[in-house]
């Protein structure tokens, strides 16, 4: 029976589809009838919906509207798209929806919606008899406790999609009318709070938790929580097609833009919060893979974290501008500035040490151009932050001083002139560290021969004695090459090296030619980095006199690193004592 009651179906809906244009309306119509005749007939009211023929009737009504839209022009509107505007079917079904009767009838609709929007060409957001269901149905999602995310994710994801073939409707469907007012609501709220009784500042939370469980943005926010992988990834491009369509006029652009950023970056701020400090191991922070927001695999608190900023970075990269930036610099207010920064200004080790590794990460997965402006806004343009992280790079703990030395590494890979001009070049720009020509050569001939005092000295050390083998000495660069000279400086560094450490002391002439051509590399990628910063092609003329040479600066970067290089003997010893 089973077998051809489906068979009956079948041959009924092939017929169906056949009938004149004439017929559809009849057609459309019984099968509606026959949807509102149920609640009249039934007596079981724990029966679900999909038990009943509820949902069989409403793909037929949907299919009957898909082909009646075929046989006929795009500005035409169809007998049974005029009855289902007029009826207000878009609204009854929403009511049942909600209600919930029978059981499971909110899963119905949401198919329904869903077809409706996403197989019809016509521009139907614009009308008032679908948009105001759909924005009642939008409410009705992300519900506490809701078992149709599925369904959800792809309704949601249908009205974005059609917003981004009719951009004019973003207005209606986000609601933008209201959400400007919402600023200046609160603010007025805030202001009678303080004048006002308790009792009047309660009966002001429902209204805004009314504005809020209407918002598209916010929904979809919720969505994107969801431990089912493709309901988040729904969730998530139904936010890339709203920013993206979000691309008008900055009054238009502004309400949405500022929703959007506040929601999103304060998802990155909780996100962050919910991180383990006691628990996180830097030495896997700084290896942590590249997550995707696509990734289908359930994640732990860390990879959620990453995924997210991934996603973030994402989105900023294909958003408009004016939303990007909006976006950005509330990912660097709520998450760098008031949640990150605290951290590391802390006095617990643990505390400077994650929340350093976390941004060294961030700089290292970052792509977004706009997203790392709004980085380098906060570590370099910041004075305080700047120092710490410097003071960081020669901190007491060994651990904080290595992640922070990599988190200056990651930052000196990044594409963005101000990294060198604001750690290197704008301290040598005067080019202060130049000698007078007059008492330079005279100074300089007491310091050669102390150099080369300092390198027999080196030589007759035990210490070194296994550093550099005379079959390993680059012979014939030691002996064409002048005292000071870079051959002399690089072989000088490699014999402070340990052999253990060394990247290449099984080659000849202690790794010399290796170091060379890794240096070379590096200033090559370097270079061509730099082809669109309009560098001078040559050196300035040193600004400063030989009088002034005594107040010749550095920079705080590199002051940091020669100091550690002055004491890479004591280094050296104290990795020895632990490694025995």
């Amino acid at each position: 029976m089973e077998m051809f009651s489906k068979l009956s179906g079948m041959l009924l809906q092939a017929l169906e589809t056949r009938e004149p244009t004439v017929d559809l309306l009849d057609s459309f119509v019984d099968h509606w009838r026959s949807i509102t005749n149920y609640y009249i007939q039934t007596t079981d009211d724990d029966r679900p919906a999909s038990q009943t023929d509820i949902p069989w009737r409403l793909r037929q009504m949907s299919d009957i509207l898909v082909y009646e839209e075929k046989q006929q022009d795009v500005q035409e509107t169809g007998p049974c798209l005029e009855y289902l505007l007029q009826h207000k079917l878009l609204e009854t079904l929403c009511t049942l929806g909600k209600a919930q009767y029978p059981p499971g009838m909110s899963q119905q609709v949401l198919i329904f919606f869903s077809k409706l929007l996403s197989q019809m060409q016509k521009p139907l957001l614009q009308l008032i008899p679908v948009y105001r269901p759909v924005q009642k149905l939008i409410g009705l999602c992300a519900l506490p406790g809701s078992c149709n995310e599925k369904e959800e994710a792809l309704f949601l994801l249908a009205v974005c999609t059609r917003v981004t073939q009719d951009p004019h409707v973003l207005r209606y469907v986000l609601q933008l009318s209201d959400q400007q007012l919402a600023p200046s609501q609160s603010q007025h709220s805030t202001q009678a709070s303080n004048q006002s009784t308790e009792t009047a500042s309660s009966q002001s939370e429902p209204s805004a938790s009314s504005v809020v469980r209407t918002d598209l943005l916010w929904v979809l926010l919720q969505l994107s929580r969801s431990q089912r992988s493709t309901v988040r990834q729904k969730a998530c491009e139904g936010l890339l097609l709203l920013s993206s369509a979000l691309d008008g006029s900055p009054g238009e652009l502004l309400p949405a833009g500022t929703r959007l950023g506040e929601l999103l970056a304060g998802r990155l701020q909780e996100l962050y919060s919910l991180l383990p400090v006691e628990e996180l191991d830097a030495a896997e922070l700084s290896c942590w893979p590249r997550p995707s927001w696509r990734s289908e695999s359930p994640p732990d608190h860390m990879t959620s974290f990453l995924t997210w900023f991934d996603f973030l970075d994402h989105l900023t990269s294909e958003a408009p501008p004016v939303l990007s930036v909006q976006l950005c610099q509330r990912v660097r207010q709520l998450w760098l500035v008031e949640t990150l920064y605290p951290q590391l200004l802390d006095t617990c080790e643990q505390g400077i040490l994650v929340s350093t590794s976390v941004l060294c990460s961030a700089v290292r997965l970052v792509r977004s151009p706009c997203l790392l402006d709004q980085l380098l806004e906060f570590m370099l343009r910041t004075p305080s932050v700047l120092e710490v992280l410097l003071q960081c790079c020669d901190h007491i703990s060994d651990q904080i001083s290595m992640v922070s030395l990599s988190l200056v590494d990651e930052l000196l890979q990044k594409p963005h002139r101000d990294i060198l001009d604001t750690l290197v070049l704008s301290f040598l720009q005067s080019r202060g560290y130049l000698s007078s020509p007059v008492g330079g050569q005279e100074d300089r001939q007491p310091e050669s021969s102390d150099d080369g005092e300092l390198a027999q000295d080196l030589e007759d050390d035990p210490f070194f004695s296994d550093g550099f083998p005379d079959d390993h000495l680059p012979h014939h660069h030691h002996q064409s090459a002048a005292p000071g000279s870079s051959t002399d400086i690089v072989n000088s560094f490699l014999c402070l090296v340990p052999v253990q450490v060394r990247s290449a002391h099984l080659l000849q002439e202690g790794g010399y030619e290796s170091y060379v051509h890794d240096a070379r590399t590096l200033v090559t990628n370097c270079q061509s980095l730099s082809l669109s910063w309009d560098w001078p092609q040559t050196l300035p003329p040193p600004t400063c006199s030989s009088g002034e040479e005594g107040d010749f600066f550095e920079g705080h970067l590199l002051r940091v690193l020669f100091e550690r290089l002055g004491r890479i003997l004591q280094q050296v010893l104290c990795v020895f004592s632990r490694t025995n």
